[in-house]
């Protein structure tokens, strides 16, 4: 049996239970929770999925995140993603979601922040262990170096559009 997630209406109330491929194959809606990492200078964590991924391959991502758990928060499931993904547990804080209609299904999507340690990493404590089934490169971008990445780099289709809708909100 595949990943089980809840099945929701476009209310985000939960319908049932499912296979999260039998939800994306129908166009069902189910939720996503993903996390905008940034650094105490604000910088912005980017990174590179890695070749051997089933989605988006290769391309480019600001957001870390995965399906949420049946009966798991969206905080949950981006805390739980964090550490998956970056081997990173530090505090997520909730942002806003919204249903994006997305390149290969729709789905309600959660955004969430965290700040973690750069310098850290930087000096070798290991904060950051990129699952390298999941990310082949990352690295920190000013505003100024992430905004020209997303022009100049292929980014996943559906975090282009979270982008957007986050930089809205900020300003």
């Amino acid at each position: 049996m595949g990943e089980l997630v809840e099945r929701v209406d476009e209310w985000d109330r939960v319908l049932g239970v499912v296979e999260r491929g039998e939800a994306i194959e129908r166009g069902w809606l189910h939720r996503v929770a993903t996390v905008v990492c940034r650094d105490a200078r604000g910088r912005v964590l980017v990174h590179r999925r890695a070749r051997g991924m089933s989605r988006f391959p290769g391309q480019y991502n600001w957001l870390l995140g995965g399906a949420a758990a049946v009966g798991e928060s969206y905080e949950e499931a981006a805390g739980r993603e964090l550490a998956e993904e970056l081997g990173v547990r530090v505090p997520v804080r909730f942002v806003f979601k919204f249903l994006c209609h997305g390149v290969i299904s729709p789905y309600w999507l959660g955004v969430h922040e965290a700040v973690i340690d750069a310098a850290a990493d930087v000096v070798g404590e290991a904060a950051i262990v990129p699952d390298p089934e999941e990310i082949d490169w990352y690295g920190w971008l000013t505003e100024g170096e992430f905004e020209d990445a997303l022009r100049r780099w292929e980014f996943v289709p559906d975090g282009v559009e979270a982008y957007r809708r986050y930089r809205a909100l900020k300003r």
